[in-house]
C-alpha cells in the first residue's frame, strides 16, 4: 500500500469536473434493459477463435450450434466467463450474411445484445421512436425465449433477448457442452464493463441524439478534442449509459489533427464505423494481468516515466506501485475513487477491435488522466503499421 497526501489531486478533479456532466439520470426508460446479454462476433473460423479465447482469455465453451445440431448454414460456440458471454459465429456455406460482414470487416462484434423484459415490447418501442428493424421477433416452440433486433452503427445490430421462464440451454437450438476437451486457467474477468464505437467524423452527435432518442440513455460524460489528443492527433467522445449504470456505451469519432487519428485509422481497415474495443471488469487487475501475459496476451506499453508523477497524480491507493509498474498497469482518479485500466493490441490482423480490462475501485470514468500515455502508445504502434 501506498500512502501520500496527494498534492496534485485538486488539480486532477478540475479537468474530471470539465468533462462530466452528471451522475443524475436524466434518461427516460422506455423499457427495462438488465445488462447486456451477450456479444456476438463475425469470425472467420469460429473453431479456431474459439482457442484464443478459451487458452488466452479463460473462457469457457458452454453451447454450440452448427451442421451437427441441424444448423446447415453457421456455427456458433457460446462462451463464458463468470457474467461475461461471447459468441463467435462463422458461415457454414456462402449464402450466410457474415460471409460478407466478414469480407467487408473482417473478424469483429456484429451484435451488442441485452438482456430485457420483453424483447418484443423493446423491439417495437424502439421502431416507434425510429429505429430500423435487423430482425423481428423470434419466439420458441412455447414463447418462453424471445429475440428481436435493431440496427445501430455500421453493420452492428442490437438485439433483446427475454428468456425469465426459458427452461433450455443457452437459446433454442443450441447444445449445452458440459465438458471441454480445452484446461482453461482463470483470468478473474467478472462482467462486460462498457463497449466502445467508432463513427465517423461529424457523426458522433448524431449517434448520441440515437441512443437518448431510441433507448432513452443519458449522456453523462462529454470528452472533446483538448482531452483526448497528442502532438499528431486527436479524437472526441460522448459515453451512454442506461438507467441502472450495467450499460455504458462510449462513441468516438476522429478529430483534426496533423496526422491520421487511431479512430480514423480503424475506420479505413472496418471499412466504416463499428465496435472498436470492449472493456472487461476484473476485481484484482494484478492477477488479471499477469494471468493473461502469461497466456500470451500482448498489451499497449507506457514508458517507465509515467510511474515517476503517479503517486502525485492519484493519491493513495491499495495496490504496491512497483507491481502496478512491473505490469505495465495503468492507475487514475476522479472525485468519485480510482480506477486502474490496461489495453491490449489489436487481436486480429486488421488494426480493429482489441479489449480493455479494467478495475473500479469508486471510479465511474474512463481514464481520463491515462487518455496521453495511451493514445501515445497507440501512436507509436501506428507508425509500425505504417499508418500514422
Amino acid at each position: 500500500m501506498v500512502k501520500n497526501k496527494g498534492p496534485l489531486r485538486a488539480f486532477f478533479f478540475k479537468i474530471k469536473i470539465m468533462t462530466l456532466i452528471t451522475n443524475k439520470w436524466l434518461g427516460t426508460e422506455y423499457f427495462k434493459i438488465y445488462d447486456f446479454n451477450h456479444i456476438e462476433f463475425y469470425v472467420g473460423n469460429a473453431k479456431q477463435s474459439l482457442y484464443y479465447y478459451c487458452l488466452v482469455m479463460g473462457f469457457k465453451l458452454v453451447a454450440y450450434k452448427g451442421p451437427e445440431t441441424g444448423n446447415k448454414d453457421f456455427s456458433s460456440y457460446v462462451l463464458k466467463n463468470n457474467y461475461i458471454y461471447f459468441v463467435l459465429t462463422s458461415p457454414v456455406n456462402s449464402s450466410h450474411e457474415s460471409n460478407e460482414w466478414i469480407s467487408k470487416h473482417g473478424d469483429g462484434i456484429y451484435d451488442i445484445s441485452f438482456q430485457v423484459d420483453d424483447a418484443s415490447e423493446a423491439y417495437e418501442s424502439c421502431l416507434s421512436r425510429g429505429a430500423q428493424s435487423a430482425y423481428p421477433p423470434k419466439y420458441n416452440t412455447n414463447n418462453t425465449y424471445c429475440t428481436a433486433a435493431i440496427k445501430t452503427y455500421g453493420d452492428v445490430i442490437h438485439s433483446f433477448v427475454s428468456k425469465k421462464k426459458y427452461k433450455g440451454d443457452w437459446a433454442p437450438g443450441f447444445k449445452k457442452i458440459d465438458k471441454s476437451n480445452l484446461e482453461v486457467k482463470d483470468t478473474g474477468l467478472v462482467r462486460i464493463d462498457h463497449v466502445v464505437g467508432n463513427v465517423e467524423e461529424n457523426k458522433m452527435n448524431y449517434w448520441t441524439e440515437y441512443y437518448e432518442n431510441i433507448f432513452g440513455f443519458t449522456n453523462f460524460i462529454v470528452f472533446d478534442d483538448s482531452d483526448i489528443s497528442t502532438k499528431y492527433s486527436s479524437l472526441k467522445s460522448r459515453v451512454m449509459r442506461s438507467k441502472n449504470w450495467k450499460v455504458k456505451l462510449p462513441i468516438n469519432e476522429p478529430a483534426n489533427g496533423l496526422k491520421k487519428s487511431q479512430i480514423q485509422e480503424y475506420l479505413d481497415f472496418n471499412n466504416g464505423p463499428g465496435v472498436q474495443h470492449v472493456a472487461l471488469l476484473t476485481t484484482d487487475i494484478s492477477y488479471t494481468i499477469n494471468a493473461l501475459r502469461k497466456n500470451g496476451m500482448d498489451f499497449l506499453s507506457v514508458p517507465s516515466t509515467y510511474y515517476d508523477e503517479l503517486y502525485n497524480r492519484v493519491g493513495d491507493i491499495d495496490e504496491d506501485i512497483k507491481k502496478i509498474k512491473k505490469l505495465n498497469i495503468l492507475v487514475d482518479r476522479d472525485d468519485e475513487g480510482y480506477l486502474l485500466q490496461l489495453f491490449t493490441k489489436p487481436v486480429q490482423d486488421r488494426p480493429t477491435l482489441f479489449y480493455e480490462f479494467i478495475q473500479r475501485k469508486g471510479s465511474s470514468g474512463f481514464g481520463q488522466g491515462n487518455f496521453q500515455a495511451l493514445f501515445e502508445a497507440i501512436e507509436r504502434e501506428q507508425d509500425m503499421r505504417g499508418n500514422l
